[in-house]
């Protein structure tokens, strides 16, 4: 019997998350990246694992299988990874409401509580004591640093499955299960593309029939923290709850937004929450904003990220301050209300793409599924 192939357009982390799951079924697998490493939005983020943004049932749950991979994963491979969890933090009755909602109403689902000041400043010192009124702790995320598991994440890939990368080579046609870059060419069984929005160039006509555009967000790198200050668990500002669906079953929830609306104006039009994580060398990643649309400025907008750090100041306390880095990074995102794209572009062609900012957080648990469904 014949070894399966596959072949893998794209070596951020839904490829990789896409190569990991043909390699342990047996597949012999081939990655093609445009690039000589990944340099997308996989590795233009927090870092973040973020159970919590989603909502209960397959979501939820697709996010703690992804969780669960990305720590083997890390162990195996000898990456970092830091299972912080999370603070979202409160300073108004309206803010408090909806936590407290949020944690009764999630208890018995996830490993999340309602804190008391008290106990929400033992948790971090990093958190801003003033007008505090409390916290939900959740302890299901898991912070890594996205620059540099992405690339450990393929070499592991690579020494451990057998997995092919074709580095600094662009596809630049797909034809059946034959995949082209100039005049080489390379087959297999079954191809796969999830290189984000540059499928667009494979197949015009296939994206523009699609509810899908572009997100850009603008994020920034504090300085590490002095004598290896750490702040525990990820820290998030109540915009942030807005932002996440996983918030949406707390019924306070729709108030908070109309406040918002009203006081928050222009963090809501330029898509303003603001979080922070710390990685290993105790640097600290904050952002960010979402901007939507097919095309976009290429340059950082500096007034966003002043937005971004005034409202930082509000429920934070770090003892060094200073930006060292600012970018911004861009995501496929899908507008119909889907959480992702997964679709046959031709017979033995899958398209997976459009998680929108949740690539971190879903990618290893859908597509999981994906090739599962498939076996």
């Amino acid at each position: 019997m014949s070894i399966p192939s596959a072949i893998v357009i794209g070596a951020g982390i839904v490829g990789l998350a896409t190569a990991r799951a043909l390699a342990i079924r047996g597949y012999k697998v081939t990655v093609f990246e445009r690039n000589e490493r990944a340099i997308g939005a996989s590795i233009r983020n927090f870092g973040m694992v973020w159970p919590i943004g989603q909502p209960n049932g397959d979501l939820f749950e697709r996010a703690m299988l992804s969780r669960s991979i990305w720590k083997q994963t890390c162990v195996d491979a000898g990456i970092w990874h830091d299972e912080v969890g999370s603070l979202h933090l409160a300073y108004s009755n309206d803010e408090l409401q909806v936590i407290e909602q949020y944690a009764a109403l999630n208890k018995s689902y996830r490993d999340c509580a309602l804190l008391t000041p008290a106990q929400t400043l033992q948790k971090s010192a990093a958190v801003n004591p003033a007008g505090l009124k409390g916290a939900l702790w959740s302890g299901t995320e898991m912070i890594l640093e996205a620059r540099a598991a992405i690339g450990a994440v393929a070499k592991h890939l690579e020494e451990k499955h057998n997995v092919t990368f074709y580095w600094n080579t662009a596809i630049s046609e797909v034809d059946g299960t034959t995949v082209k870059s100039g005049k080489r060419s390379w087959q297999a069984n079954e191809v796969f593309i999830c290189s984000g929005t540059e499928f667009e160039t494979l197949y015009p006509e296939l994206f523009t029939s699609f509810q899908i555009t572009k997100c850009k967000l603008q994020m920034l790198r504090l300085a590490a923290q002095p004598n290896n200050w750490r702040i525990g668990p990820a820290l998030c500002g109540s915009l942030s709850m807005i932002h996440y669906p996983g918030f949406k079953a707390a019924p306070a929830l729709e108030g908070l937004r109309k406040r918002y609306e009203k006081e928050f104006t222009e963090y809501l039009k330029w898509g303003i929450h603001v979080m922070a994580a710390q990685n290993h060398t105790g640097e600290l990643t904050i952002g960010d904003s979402h901007e939507y649309g097919l095309v976009h400025d290429p340059f950082d907008k500096d007034f966003v990220n002043q937005m971004i750090l005034k409202y930082l100041e509000t429920f934070t306390n770090f003892k060094d301050t200073r930006v060292i880095q600012t970018w911004n990074g861009i995501y496929a995102k899908m507008t119909g209300g889907q959480t992702e794209l997964v679709v046959e572009a031709e017979p033995g062609v899958t398209i997976i793409n459009g998680l929108g900012g949740n690539g971190m957080t879903l990618s290893f648990g859908l597509c999981e599924q994906v090739i599962a469904a498939r076996s």
